[in-house]
């Protein structure tokens, strides 16, 4: 049984208008008491100052601040001190945290679900991630508007990236600024969010007004499945590789109020033809064929993960991750069937679940690519003529295209 103080964690790319429904949140709580927390990238926390201005909270200390730097990952201890001090010092009935435009979700929600001062304090309740619905359309659609952009001080990530890694860790979505998109628009950013991560709740808001209760003590946040049940995730089995060592990389009728635009009508494929599909094979890729394709994926695949297997390569699995025109290759871990029998069998017994071949072991490419409008027979064609053919994996492949061991990931971005 939950008995800490509730915590709503706010994430989302840069301007899409957290401060904006945090503001709303101060203004709009139905009479609950909020403490919030602001997180800025900046030397002078902008959104802080922002959310002070007009509100009482600001008085007795419940607007704190957290500036240079980013709470996901080198402002961490500051984060976890801040939060223990406004239990400590004052009485309210959530938190809210609204993290930088460029945080990663997962390290701020293990800081509320670990042994940390933190968690001792809190119960962690609803990640909910806000995007621009405009500018989430122009990332993933034709439009290059946005693409070329990068997380401050990341040359290699762009932010349509980390984009979907912040709506794929969300139990809430809020698909902002919706004024400014027509309806037909807003249904397809809604239908690619929902394949994205098909168990969180999407609202259409207009200025960040949504109703307190969609996203304060909700109970949504579940540890077993906030951030597992991504789209890709759910369309691929649960594969160990022997990496378990490495890092872990509406209400109302008008749009001034949230619009809960539901999940009972028509699916996907029925209305926009939003799908998914898994490609798996027992055989590796070409390292330049695979690199080409990466580099010339259709524009329907939206997002495209997985692990995959590269001949030259029989001691590494590598990961693939794709969001709109950008893609990233990077060592995953090495493959189980790889290492010392002793240390191989022990992984094995420890994870019964792992899909193992006589041959190969563990070795094995699994992708999935979730769009709109994918000739899936043409794409799975192009993906089998990357793999090696029986002359090449008799005469051997030297892979130099991608990195190796603690090499930095491979950014490729698509034609």
């Amino acid at each position: 049984m939950r008995d800490g103080i509730p915590v709503t964690v706010l994430c989302g790319p840069l301007g899409a208008g957290k401060t904006t429904t945090v503001n709303h949140l101060l203004e709009n709580n139905d009479g609950r008491s909020i403490a919030v927390l602001v997180n800025d990238m900046g030397s002078v926390n902008v959104d802080a100052d922002l959310l002070s201005a007009g509100t009482e909270l600001a008085a007795d200390g419940g607007v704190a601040e957290l500036s240079n730097g980013c709470i996901c990952c080198e402002r961490q201890d500051d984060l976890e001190t801040e939060v223990a001090r406004l239990a400590s010092e004052r009485e309210f009935e959530s938190l809210v945290v609204e993290a930088s435009g460029i945080s990663e979700p997962a390290p701020i929600a293990r800081l509320f679900t670990t042994g940390s001062r933190a968690a001792a304090a809190y119960d962690l309740d609803t990640m909910v991630t806000v995007v621009d619905a405009e500018r989430f359309l122009a990332a993933f659609g034709d439009d290059d508007r946005v693409e070329r952009e990068t997380a401050p001080g990341d040359t290699d990530r762009p932010l349509s990236d980390l984009m979907v890694e912040q709506i794929e860790y969300a139990d809430v979505v809020l698909l902002n600024k919706a004024d400014l998109v027509d309806e037909a628009d807003l249904d397809r950013a809604e239908r690619l969010i929902s394949e994205l991560v098909p168990r969180a709740t999407v609202y259409w808001t207009t200025h960040g007004r949504i109703d307190a209760g969609k996203i304060l003590g909700t109970g949504l946040y579940d540890p077993g499945e906030t951030g597992a049940g991504a789209g890709w995730q759910q369309g691929t089995s649960e594969h160990a590789h022997g990496h378990a060592d490495s890092a872990d990389h509406a209400d109302g009728a008008d749009h001034d109020q949230a619009h809960d635009h539901g999940h009972d009508h028509a699916s996907p494929d029925e209305v926009y033809n939003v799908s998914s599909f898994v490609y798996n094979r027992r055989r590796p890729f070409h390292p330049e064929r695979i690199r080409e394709l990466f580099g010339d994926l259709p524009a329907s695949v939206v997002r495209s993960k997985g692990v995959f297997w590269v001949a030259g390569r029989d001691e590494e699995a590598l990961l693939v991750s794709q969001a709109g025109p950008n893609a990233r290759v990077e060592v995953l871990g090495p493959w189980l069937a790889s290492l010392p029998e002793i240390e191989r069998d022990l992984y094995r017994s420890n994870r019964p679940d792992v899909e193992w071949d006589d041959e190969h072991g563990d070795r094995r490419t699994e992708l999935v690519f979730i769009g709109q409008d994918i000739d899936e027979d043409a794409l799975v064609t192009r993906l089998d003529d990357c793999l090696v053919t029986d002359e090449e994996w008799d005469e051997g492949v030297v892979d130099e295209t991608f990195p190796t061991g603690d090499e930095e990931s491979l950014a490729i971005r698509i034609r």
